[in-house]
């Protein structure tokens, strides 16, 4: 607020000495932070894996003082604990790891923004945190509702990141060397917005023509104009963290694509396909997921290589069927680890060269 001076953290943990003591009297610790190996009662916090839990501010409490605020050399450095060390356990299913990850990232978000920090190590941060909420949310799979993780809320996060970071960019103080590939990946995971396309192109010029955004651009293009050809292999040839940010509105695209076929296919008798067709048109992961994806929209096969396209038979119910986007998505990170495509430049220079992107009218 105007005339309110902000204090610069001090606390130089993943979480305050205190807060871990207090959870540990209370019971609240989450298993990824006790201490390995542990049979006490109640479970002792382990100060290399213990991190700061969200706590909304309440009104007429007061701010918490600089021993509880993490500053930014150490939320960066939380980010990457839960990027390399949390978000790649085999120890927890995905959406328990999602729902702890998108927590810690949240009080991450709430400590920056409870202190007095640049904005150009306040834009590193941001952007570190919301490239793991990206991945994390990506990789839970279509199984991902059952679990502890709550979708809804999950956007919500990965929205409120958005909002955090852009605002800190427009503020002007920089530089941001990342902005133009975050300010893709903000209308990559809104494609299909009206209000997202908007700001975007209310960017500056030098902005709008970096290659990241130039292939946002390209493909919210072809989303927009359900041209499914050129999306996918646009979609190919994103690197992992946009593939990230776009994998939700792939299944979307794919039944769009689907229910297009269907209408210029369709007979009396019915008009057989190749599925193998559909595989390279839509960037399935093989037959497979293509004989899955036709029977859910009451499509039937002629074996197991073609489909039939029969009027009247083509229906939607509920949502589009969550394809496993190997291909899409996981086979981008070519070897990287998690950690590696947060904490650096996720852009790769054979694609970032003039003329790496298709013609618009290919």
């Amino acid at each position: 607020m105007p005339g309110c001076e902000l204090p610069v953290g001090t606390c130089p943990d993943m979480c305050p000495a205190a807060e871990r003591a207090q959870r540990e009297r209370e019971r609240r610790l989450h298993r990824l932070e006790v201490a390995p190996g542990c049979r006490q009662d109640p479970p002792r916090a382990d100060p290399q894996r213990a991190v700061k839990e969200y706590s909304r501010p309440a009104a007429g409490k007061p701010r918490p003082p600089p021993s509880q605020l993490r500053p930014p050399s150490v939320l960066l450095a939380t980010v990457r604990y839960l990027a390399g060390e949390v978000a790649e356990s085999a120890d927890a299913a995905r959406a328990e790891v999602a729902s702890f990850v998108v927590d810690r990232l949240r009080a991450v978000r709430l400590d920056l923004a409870l202190q007095d920090a640049g904005d150009a190590e306040a834009a590193v941060v941001l952007e570190a945190a919301l490239a793991t909420l990206l991945a994390v949310v990506a990789r839970l799979g279509p199984d991902a509702a059952r679990g502890p993780a709550d979708p809804v809320l999950l956007q919500a996060q990965v929205q409120e990141g958005f909002g955090s970071l852009r605002r800190c960019y427009a503020r002007g103080a920089g530089p941001h060397p990342r902005q133009p590939a975050f300010q893709g990946l903000f209308l990559l995971y809104n494609l299909g917005s009206v209000e997202a396309l908007r700001e975007v192109l209310q960017l500056p010029a030098a902005l709008r023509t970096c290659p990241p955004l130039r292939r946002a651009l390209a493909v919210d293009a072809a989303f927009r104009e359900g041209n499914a050809a050129r999306l996918f292999r646009l979609l190919q040839t994103l690197p992992y963290l946009p593939s990230c940010a776009v994998q939700c509105h792939v299944s979307h695209a794919r039944r769009e694509a689907l229910a297009r076929l269907a209408r210029a296919f369709s007979t009396p008798k019915g008009q057989t396909l190749p599925l193998g067709f559909m595989v390279n048109l839509l960037a399935l992961d093989g037959l497979k997921e293509a004989q899955d994806l036709c029977q859910a929209h009451g499509l039937p096969l002629d074996g197991e290589e073609r489909v039939v396209f029969l009027r009247g038979r083509y229906l939607e119910e509920g949502l589009p069927p969550a394809g496993t986007c190997k291909m899409l998505v996981e086979s981008k990170l070519r070897g990287r680890t998690l950690e590696e495509v947060v904490m650096a430049e996720e852009e790769d220079e054979d694609m970032d060269r003039p003329g790496s992107l298709p013609e618009q009218g290919t």
